[in-house]
C-alpha cells in the first residue's frame, strides 16, 4: 500500500440531517448552519501539507462542502456517494426501529438499496483505486455512513464495526499508519465547535 494519509471530510448541516432523516441519493443543499460547518473547514486545511488526490462526492451537500472549504475542483467520484437507503430514505432511526428494532445499516444495509457486502466492496474499490494511482496522501469530501464505511475497511475490520464510529457534519478524520498497522490518527474533529489545531489529536 502506497497510500500514507487519508483525510474525511463529512459535508456540512443539512435540513435532513438536522431533522435525523437518513439522506443518501436525494440531492439536497447545506442549510446556513451547513455553510458555517464548511466555511470553518477553510482555516484548519490553511497550512496543511499537499494533498496529491483531492475528491469528492458528486451530491451537493458534499461537493458545496469542498469547494467552501478552500477546493474549487475536487474530482468527482460516484463511490463516495452515501449508502444507499433504498426504502429508508428520508426515514429517522426511531421511524426505521418501530419495523426493525434491531435495524443498523453496518449490520443489515438498507432494504431495496445497498447491503453491507456491497458497500465494503466499494470502499475497497476506493481504497485500491487510489493506491493504484499512486496518491500518498488523499483528501476526500463524502458522507457519514460512507466515511465511517471507509475508515473500517482502511483498519481491515468488518464493516459492523462501523457501529462505534460517530461523525459530525463539517467534521474532518484521518486514516493513517502506526508502523506497518492501519491506523485512526485523527477522529472527528470539528473546526467550528472544537478548539484545537489541526494536527492535533481531539480528545
Amino acid at each position: 500500500m502506497q497510500i500514507e494519509s487519508i483525510t474525511l471530510v463529512r459535508h456540512g448541516m443539512t435540513e435532513w440531517a438536522d431533522q435525523g432523516k437518513h439522506t443518501s441519493d436525494t440531492d439536497i443543499g447545506l442549510t446556513f448552519a451547513g455553510r458555517a460547518d464548511a466555511e470553518a473547514l477553510w482555516a484548519a486545511f490553511e497550512n496543511q501539507g499537499h494533498f496529491d488526490g483531492i475528491y469528492s462526492s458528486p451530491l451537493i451537500r458534499a461537493h458545496h462542502t469542498a469547494i467552501l472549504a478552500g477546493f474549487a475542483h475536487p474530482q468527482l467520484h460516484d463511490d463516495l456517494m452515501e449508502w444507499r437507503y433504498g426504502r429508508y430514505e428520508g426515514k429517522t432511526t426511531q421511524e426505521i426501529h418501530k419495523e426493525n428494532p434491531e435495524w443498523s445499516i453496518f449490520r443489515c444495509g438498507g432494504p431495496e438499496g445497498e447491503s453491507p457486502a456491497e458497500v465494503t466492496e466499494r470502499c475497497d474499490r476506493l481504497l485500491h483505486d487510489w493506491d493504484t494511482k499512486g496518491h500518498k496522501h488523499v483528501l476526500c469530501f463524502a458522507h457519514g455512513h460512507i466515511l465511517r464505511a471507509l475508515a473500517t475497511r482502511w483498519l481491515g475490520l468488518d464493516l459492523r464495526f462501523g457501529d462505534h464510529l460517530h461523525l459530525d457534519p463539517g467534521s474532518i478524520s484521518r486514516l493513517a499508519w502506526e508502523h506497518d498497522t492501519p491506523a485512526l490518527h485523527l477522529w472527528n474533529y470539528c473546526p467550528r465547535y472544537t478548539h484545537i489545531g489541526p494536527g492535533q489529536s481531539a480528545q
